[in-house]
């Protein structure tokens, strides 16, 4: 390809690489786990047998 030689290749590189590593760490910090609560309490049901 001559007409790519112009190009410094290993500029190209690291900014291909800048910009994946920017995609995936936007990717990982945009994601919002959802926040664990445990307000519910465990209902205790009793049966009231008649024999």
């Amino acid at each position: 390809m001559p007409q790519m030689a112009p190009l410094n290749w290993l500029s190209l590189y690291i900014f291909f690489i800048i910009i994946f590593m920017i995609f995936n760490m936007l990717n990982y910090f945009s994601f919002n786990y959802p926040v664990k609560s445990s307000k519910h309490s465990k209902k205790m049901i009793s049966y009231n047998w008649k024999w």
